[in-house]
Parts: C-alpha cells; sequence; structure tokens
C-alpha cells in the first residue's frame, strides 16, 4: 500500500489533484463514488481506497447518497507531498 507521494500510482495522483483543484464531487456514503466534471470516475476502486485512506472526504455532511463537494485532506496532501493548507485572514 503506497504511503508517500513517491509510491502513489498514476491513477492516485491524478485523482487527488482532480480533488484539489476543486472539481469534483462525492456522495456521502462508506463507500463513496466520485465525480470529476459532473462525469462518474472510471475508477471507482482507486476512489473508494483513497476515502478508506482518509485522503480525500466530503467538504460537507449531506444526506446518504447525496453529491457533496469533495475535498483533499491534509494527510491527502501529504501524499502529494505538498505544504500543508493554510487558511489566509481576511
Amino acid at each position: 500500500m503506497s504511503t508517500i507521494g513517491a509510491e502513489l500510482n498514476h491513477r492516485e495522483r491524478a485523482t487527488l489533484r482532480a480533488v484539489l483543484l476543486g472539481i469534483a464531487e462525492m456522495t456521502c456514503s462508506c463507500e463513496p463514488d466520485l465525480f470529476i466534471d459532473g462525469l462518474s470516475c472510471c475508477d471507482q476502486g482507486t476512489v473508494h481506497l483513497l476515502a478508506r485512506r482518509g485522503w480525500i472526504a466530503p467538504a460537507r455532511h449531506g444526506r446518504p447518497g447525496e453529491r457533496v463537494p469533495a475535498q483533499i485532506t491534509a494527510t491527502g496532501r501529504a501524499a502529494l507531498m505538498l505544504p500543508p493548507d493554510t487558511v489566509r485572514a481576511a
């Protein structure tokens, strides 16, 4: 099982990047489905793995099966070897 950016496969890396870009939605479910630009992601196995690892998560709560924005987590950012997300003061 890959744990750092150097060990991510291309699909894992591409999926994390899509979520990072803010173009992904996921269903509220224990095995979520991911949608990129409104289209179902072709590799739901990768999506389930990333969700189980805690690298992607719903950005807000929703009803079971509801589509909500997806977000990359701090551990997902670390997997891509990105600096932690910082909150900017208004």
